[in-house]
């Protein structure tokens, strides 16, 4: 058993209506992604769902409040519960940026993923190169010297490089930026479609960026961390991605 917001044991009698109602809403979440239920219908009854899924209208009903709650429904007296078009969807929730990674073969989602991280990267680096003492410039200098051992191991190279960016983000103290970043990241960090092939050629050119942003910092340059945290982001995702052009939402 749980414990209640009372201290007291929650029993599991009541905590399977809320655990069925996660359950469904990620469900219906990936058929409103998908199209199952386009922009502008009704979902069906709640009947109708209770009867599908097996479950009471309690269950249904609560399901039908996350998705409000995400943005993807809208209860309409008279008209039912409305699903409403992608531009009101919570993309920073994180049932609704899953099942929009996994449902997207057009990449666009993961394109709109990098955009975003690299704006806010480089505007943290860009502070980094202002604020950074010796033992951050120290902590980042080591990380890409260790990069540079690890190029011919890609897994543990990747924990190095997570480790040098989150190092930029917390020197340049922007905690909701830094949040932002995370969040979107934990969606894809074991997504073989945003992390794409990995082998030394790779790693040996992923570490000449960081060790350009580090110089930039090191020289306390704000402008140019700024543009090479930017690069770094942009030219390594087009690799990974793949296909002789840039997107043009990735372009500038």
């Amino acid at each position: 058993m749980t414990a209640s917001a009372n201290g007291l044991p929650t029993p599991a009698r009541a905590r399977r209506p809320a655990t069925l109602a996660r359950a469904i809403t990620a469900e219906l979440v990936e058929r409103i992604v998908l199209g199952v239920h386009p922009p502008g219908t009704p979902l069906p009854p709640e009947p109708a769902l209770g009867e599908a899924f097996g479950v009471s209208r309690t269950v249904i009903r609560e399901a039908v409040k996350i998705l409000q709650e995400k943005g993807l429904v809208q209860v309409r007296q008279g008209a039912g519960t409305i699903v409403t078009a992608p531009v009101m969807w919570d993309m920073l929730d994180e049932v609704v940026l899953r099942a929009t990674i996994a449902t997207d073969e057009s990449l666009a989602i993961l394109d709109d993923l990098v955009a975003t991280r690299r704006v806010l990267e480089s505007d943290m680096a860009h502070v980094a190169a202002r604020v950074a003492g010796d033992e951050a410039l120290a902590t980042l200098r080591e990380l890409v010297e260790r990069m540079d051992e690890l190029v011919d191991d890609p897994l543990a190279y990747a924990e190095v490089d997570h480790a040098f960016h989150d190092t930029i983000m917390r020197t340049g103290g922007n905690r909701l930026a830094r949040g932002v970043v995370r969040a979107l990241e934990s969606q894809v960090v074991n997504t073989a479609r945003y992390l794409g092939r990995a082998d030394r050629a790779l790693c040996v050119a992923s570490n000449q960026g960081h060790r350009r942003i580090h110089e930039r910092i090191a020289a306390h340059d704000p402008e140019g961390a700024g543009v090479a945290m930017f690069d770094h982001i942009t030219e390594a995702w087009l690799v990974r991605r793949g296909g002789p052009d840039a997107p043009v939402r990735l372009q500038r």
